[in-house]
């Protein structure tokens, strides 16, 4: 067992005086493996006072500087590589191959695109009798989810010290090994103290850090209940937020799509990470006349997602990370039945071959209409809902028949077609033939995926205010 029992303030591990203590567990054989002890709301007060006695010295930090600390710290978590892979493994049971393909490959390209982006922005220009300026908006509170962890870490860290403003992190307690990891890092980067703290817990020490009148600004990246909340909360004292909460992502084929490269594509969007991902693209929309060829391509296409051990090299999918998300997981499976959808593959209970785990086997449901619990709710877990429709007029209302817009996806032999569908879906991201991922680009939702944009100079631009200075005439 391992445990877990300080937290990281002013450049230092400090014990954490909370009185209780949070288990984790592996996913895989469902064993005790680690043991959090919770910061008090002590700790999480001299964390912030940490980065408050920071922020001033960072703010005026030369961008040179601000470079070398983002190097320093992406060379620190490269090192780290094969620990990350390991831990993220036996912690959450995310397969070897999908942490060396995505788990760090994001992240280290992201803060790239970070590093970048400090070069990007312009920090001064004058307008008129105005000179103009970008300043940091002070003390960061950063809350992270379990799903990609060292990502979503990066996404807010990274942006915040290419702004200007020291940071406290309160990552998911589901994945403390990761977060741990990451602050040896950050320790061995030898940053500021003050610059990145870092407090443990589960929510109620969420709810501290937000109220915490020593806080400028709250980004937070999990669902969008929580997000509420947060937003509620951060309403008090008017403090500043960036929210990425949840999504419902839409796959849309039309007509002339060629299903060779659209329907293994979409396939792998749903699973990997055992669906375990916001962009999840969990609705496959399809012409009503196409929907039996695609339904059995989409089979066909799910005989390489077979569950297996996350630790092997060859497993393509391993279970999802928590008891409470695998009992959630089936209890949709088992809505979407007893709603009326055509189970094609997979189903409820816990993946065959397995007597322990929390391994749900790949699910996919055609004939799901639009009022369905399955084509409404994320599921964050395996399992792809077919839906029909008639002209792609339809297609695209049904793609936006969500309150959420977080991503998605559109699929046409005509490159122009598939632009004009694309700039007709509300979401953040829609991502057109399949292209490759973009970290330059800003990533963010519309609706109920929340408001506020992060990766590259958008990361970073998430934490700056404008100052307006009328009289002043700036010179390079």
């Amino acid at each position: 067992m391992i445990e877990y029992r300080d937290y990281y303030a002013d450049g230092r591990w400090l014990p954490a005086t909370g009185g209780t203590q949070l288990t984790q567990y592996n996913p895989t054989s469902e064993l005790a493996q680690s043991l959090l002890t919770v910061c008090s709301a002590a700790d999480v007060a001299v964390a912030v006072s940490a980065a408050r006695r920071c922020a001033p010295g960072w703010a005026r930090s030369p961008l040179d500087e601000r470079r070398r600390a983002l190097r320093a710290l992406q060379g620190a978590i490269a090192e780290r590589a094969d620990a990350f892979v390991k831990v993220l493994a036996t912690e959450l049971g995310v397969p070897v191959w999908v942490s060396r393909t995505m788990q760090l490959p994001m992240p280290l390209t992201n803060l790239e695109r970070i590093i970048e982006g400090v070069d990007q922005i312009t920090w001064r220009e004058q307008i008129g009798n105005a000179a103009v300026e970008r300043e940091p908006v002070g003390v960061i509170a950063a809350i992270t989810p379990w799903n990609f962890p060292l990502h979503q870490i990066i996404a807010k860290l990274g942006g915040a010290i290419g702004a200007g403003c020291p940071a406290v992190l309160k990552p998911s307690e589901v994945a403390p090994s990761v977060a741990r990891l990451f602050m040896e890092a950050v320790a061995e980067a030898d940053l500021p103290p003050g610059l990145v703290n870092m407090v443990w817990g589960g929510a109620d020490v969420g709810e501290r850090l937000v109220a915490s009148p020593g806080v400028d600004q709250v980004t937070f990246t999990g669902s969008t209940a929580v997000g509420r909340r947060i937003m509620g909360s951060a309403a008090a004292s008017l403090t500043r937020v960036v929210l990425e909460l949840g999504g419902k992502s839409a796959s849309l084929i039309l007509d002339d799509a060629d299903l060779d490269a659209a329907i293994p594509a979409t396939v792998r969007r749903c699973m990997v990470n055992s669906g375990q991902t916001c962009v999840a693209q969990s609705r496959l929309l399809v012409p009503r006349s196409r929907q039996a060829e695609v339904v059995q391509r989409v089979v066909a296409a799910l005989a390489e997602w077979t569950p297996g051990d996350p630790t092997h090299a060859d497993t393509r999918i391993g279970p999802v990370a928590t008891r409470s998300q695998f009992g959630f997981v089936n209890q949709q499976i088992r809505q979407a039945k007893a709603d009326g959808a055509a189970l094609i593959a997979g189903g409820p209970g816990r993946a065959a071959g397995f007597d322990r785990g929390f391994f749900v086997t790949p699910t996919v449901f055609s004939d799901v209409t639009a009022r369905m619990a399955l084509a409404t709710d994320e599921v964050f877990g395996p399992v792809l809902a077919v839906m029909p429709y008639d002209a792609e007029d339809d297609g695209i209302a049904l793609a936006n028949d969500t309150p959420y817009g977080l991503s998605g996806a559109v699929w046409s032999a005509n490159p122009a077609r598939a632009e004009a569908a694309a700039r007709q879906i509300r979401a953040g991201q829609v991502i057109v033939n399949g292209a490759p991922s973009n970290y330059g680009a800003p990533f963010g939702g519309f609706g109920q995926s929340g408001f506020g944009r992060e990766n590259g100079r958008f990361s970073i631009e998430a934490f700056l205010e404008w100052k307006s200075m009328p009289g002043v005439t700036w010179t390079s």
